[in-house]
């Protein structure tokens, strides 16, 4: 049973809530900003979509095992299967998740993505997890109370892993929607990708791990051996999504950020046959 008994830590809430916010209100202004230099809300939409998608957490906490301790003095905004949710869990979502996206989308837009790269920010977004987390489990804030395995100070490892890889995905896909998009409306779509990829890869690659969790008369064995599959199958994700990632290009300047329809799409000049039959340039 979830632990409906233990006293929520006062002080940890206050430092997720004013941190994260405080946090995401810098990644908001930089998010604009770097909009306005490349013409597009691309940035902005992203953590929007972050924002939005914290709405369905308690999707993830019951298939997680996830409980946030509640009491007394709890900021919380709404329950669901029992669950309160923490009113930090939307600004949450947008330092662990949008922020690195938004750089890894950036860094593929600006030709400076390779898929080394994009592994390395795989690992740096595992990092983030892993301190962000275990931060908020040990400091009383929230447990994963299920019978997880392989836990690093109380923080089932495959979470940061799955973490890691939506990130990723969310990334690639909101920088291909963009290379796409025709006008600014169409990137609206961000805020249904955003859930879209984050319950592919925690959902898609983490379902072994959440059958394993919640089987009838499950063993360590059997959540271990789950766990190692869904940690492949995560990997496996960022693999795929690093198919995706353009082959370099030199690093735009500001000036030259501007890409068909507001900065969206990008053009390249294409031979096209005259009327004559010669070649000339479009």
């Amino acid at each position: 049973m979830p632990p409906f008994d233990h006293a929520l830590n006062m002080t940890t809430q206050a430092i997720l809530a004013y941190g994260s916010w405080a946090l995401t209100a810098v990644v908001l202004v930089l998010a604009v900003r770097w909009g306005i230099r490349e013409r597009t809300p691309v940035y902005a939409l992203m953590v929007l979509a972050a924002m939005i998608g914290a709405f369905a957490e308690p999707l993830y906490d019951v298939a997680m095992s996830l409980y946030f301790y509640s009491g007394p003095g709890m900021w919380t905004h709404f329950t669901a299967f029992d669950i309160p949710q923490p009113i930090w869990t939307h600004s949450g979502y947008v330092v662990l998740y949008a922020s690195a996206a938004i750089l890894i989308a950036r860094a593929i837009y600006r030709g400076a993505m390779t898929r080394r790269k994009l592994y390395v920010w795989a690992t740096v977004e595992l990092v983030m997890s892993c301190v962000f987390e275990m931060f908020g489990i040990n400091g009383g804030a929230y447990s994963y109370w299920g019978p997880h395995v392989l836990r690093i100070f109380n923080y089932p490892l495959v979470i940061g892993v799955l973490e890691a890889a939506q990130v990723v995905c969310f990334a690639v896909a909101a920088s291909q929607l963009r290379a796409r998009s025709t006008n600014h409306w169409q990137l609206l779509g961000l805020i249904v990708v955003f859930p879209c990829t984050f319950f592919m890869a925690n959902f898609g690659a983490g379902w072994p791990t959440i059958v394993a969790l919640h089987a009838q008369g499950t063993s360590t064995a059997l959540v271990a051996s789950a766990t190692a599959i869904s940690i492949l199958l995560a990997a496996a994700l960022v693999r795929l999504a690093a198919s995706y990632v353009p082959p370099p290009e030199p690093v735009r300047s500001g000036s030259d950020a501007q890409d068909g329809a507001g900065g969206l799409g990008q053009h390249h000049t294409q031979p096209v046959l005259g009327d004559a039959g010669v070649v000339k340039q479009r």
